[in-house]
């Protein structure tokens, strides 16, 4: 297949598959997502991101109608059905099924899974990017993966009609993460991230980073910074599975980094010889 669809048991082409228009997620965003992306069919960091949405899932009061075995076997399923060595695995689950009204009561029988596999092109890890900053404005729920993704898609098309690659969100002069991924720097050898508070979603790719950087001998700073630090940093990256180790070079028309090229390619060297090895490349 060239791609494929899943909801509650139902597969076929992404474009027949169909939901109840009663579905919470219709109407109140009512749900929980991962995604990664699967090359040479082995979805990357796999354990990592279904332990992530079943942690996800209990921060908002749903049980997944699946052990996570099956959820397991059910997405590697979908993900050998499509003819392509590179793909993004997408899986969901809200709340279910019931008619319109804010209270839980109105759900009638479980939870609904939804899933799709499709072909997808991932960034360029030696590539060069280009950024905006938009003010932050969520809601304080960032480390849920929840499927209330508004203001990151209006981020993102801030960003794309400025011709830009990612918005970095800030809250004041605080950098928090970007429109969907995480967003890193780099000064005097060190690698700075956001802590996993409220205001930033752990990413899976973030995880592998820095355990990466303790193997290599880069030293970690798990702390906030602000927009200024990040702008006379020696170099900033984002990372997501899909963009994996993204290196920015211009934020809001201003040249960024360039100072230590050197400390980011072992992160990044090291990273796609970790994915590579996992996918059997």
């Amino acid at each position: 297949m060239q791609n494929i669809g899943y909801y509650n048991g139902k597969t076929g082409p992404i474009e027949e598959i169909t939901v109840p228009m009663n579905d919470r997620a219709c109407y109140f965003g009512d749900g929980v997502y991962d995604a990664t992306c699967a090359l040479n069919h082995v979805p990357m960091h796999f354990e990592d991101h279904l332990n992530r949405i079943y942690r996800s899932a209990k921060m908002i009061g749903i049980e997944i109608p699946m052990e996570k075995e099956e959820m397991r076997r059910t997405l590697q399923n979908l993900v050998d059905q499509v003819e392509s060595d590179s793909t993004m695995l997408y899986w969901q689950v809200t709340r279910g099924v019931g008619m319109r009204g804010h209270d839980f009561s109105s759900v009638q029988g479980a939870p609904s899974v939804w899933a799709f596999v499709k072909p997808v092109q991932m960034r360029d890890p030696y590539g060069s990017y280009r950024c905006i900053t938009v003010e932050d404005k969520r809601y304080y729920f960032c480390n849920i993966k929840t499927i209330n993704l508004l203001p990151a898609v209006l981020a993102n098309e801030e960003a794309r009609l400025a011709g830009c690659d990612e918005a970095i969100f800030h809250r004041g002069d605080r950098v928090t993460e970007c429109s969907h991924s995480n967003v890193h720097m780099i000064r005097n050898g060190v690698l700075y991230t956001a802590p996993c508070d409220e205001l930033i979603l752990p990413g899976i790719t973030r995880k592998h980073i820095l355990a990466i950087c303790e193997r290599v001998g880069v030293p970690v700073l798990e702390k906030p910074f602000t927009v200024s630090e990040m702008m006379d940093a020696d170099e900033v990256f984002f990372s997501s599975s899909s963009a994996l180790t993204s290196r920015v070079t211009e934020i809001d028309g201003k040249p960024v980094g360039g100072r230590d090229e050197a400390t980011f390619a072992r992160i990044r060297d090291a990273y796609q010889e970790e994915m590579k090895r996992e996918c059997g490349l």
